[in-house]
């Protein structure tokens, strides 16, 4: 029985540091856009990211938690696929966005300021999304703005 609880204890942690099936909205001047993503908010999963994928379903992607506002820097090693990726705040405001980030990159990728969150989705979305700073991400993670 013993062995069971620490199983099951185990599965949870798993799940809430690097979840999928959640869904995120992203709302912009065009519309509201469902995104299916994986959570990243442990040193290893953060670390981790999306490197060695070799696909990235459309309207999905992996947000970065990183606990508190912070600059950040982001970048592309080992991950084979092009990425967009967005700076958002506290409040999942979009602050800065990274447009098609290239394979294997080692260049830094900037925050250009504090931010709590990062959403990476496949190349080319945020203009297809028409993702802009000022528009914002929810999620059941990221505080709603009074």
């Amino acid at each position: 029985m013993l062995g069971f609880a620490a199983v099951a204890v185990a599965g949870v942690l798993a799940w809430t540091t690097h979840s999928s099936g959640s869904t995120a909205t992203l709302v912009t001047g065009k519309g509201q856009f469902p995104i299916e993503i994986e959570i990243a908010d442990t040193p290893s999963t953060r670390e981790t990211g999306l490197m060695n994928r070799e696909t990235l379903a459309e309207d999905s992607g992996m947000l970065f938690d990183f606990g508190e506002a912070r600059p950040v820097d982001m970048w592309m090693k080992n991950t084979l696929i092009p990425l967009d990726m967005l700076f958002l705040d506290e409040t999942g405001r979009i602050v800065r966005i990274g447009a098609n980030a290239q394979p294997l990159s080692l260049d830094l990728i900037s925050s250009g300021g504090p931010v709590r969150y990062v959403l990476e989705i496949n190349g080319g979305a945020a203009a297809r999304y028409g993702a802009a700073p000022g528009d914002r991400l929810e999620h059941s993670i990221i505080p709603r703005r009074n």
